[in-house]
């Protein structure tokens, strides 16, 4: 089993989805987090937050409960601690407008589900060997 020191947040509400995606990063050795909406998200940004410790990426749904994704990565990306942090979205909305939003806020990458495992992971290694 590979293992590696990084931290991947993963903010996703769909349970299936999240625990499929904690399957598949901590086989390959990765800490996992979740955030199963979009307020707690925000609560894990606020610098004042007791789990304020920053992760080393972000898998984002846009489609979120509270506040959703593109609000999120918003105001992540206002929070000097985060702004590096790279941010992938992992969604079902497709459309070419809500793709460009969210690379114009912030987002580091785009993956609409369903997505392939395989490519997910490189495109996550790609992110964390800069870092």
């Amino acid at each position: 089993m590979p293992t590696t020191d990084s931290t991947i947040l993963i903010v996703e509400d769909e349970e299936d989805i999240a625990f499929l995606l904690r399957f598949i990063l901590e086989r390959n050795g990765y800490h996992v987090e979740h955030a199963e909406d979009g307020r707690q998200a925000l609560e894990r940004v606020d610098p004042g937050s007791s789990s304020s410790q920053v992760p080393d990426l972000v898998l984002l749904d846009i489609m979120l409960p509270y506040h959703d994704g593109l609000e999120v990565l918003a105001r992540l990306r206002a929070q000097p601690a985060w702004a590096e942090v790279p941010v992938l979205m992992l969604t079902a909305k497709a459309r070419e407008a809500d793709i460009v939003r969210a690379l114009e806020l912030g987002a580091d990458d785009y993956v609409t589900k369903p997505f392939q495992p395989d490519e997910l992971l490189a495109r996550l290694r790609r992110f964390l060997r800069k870092r």
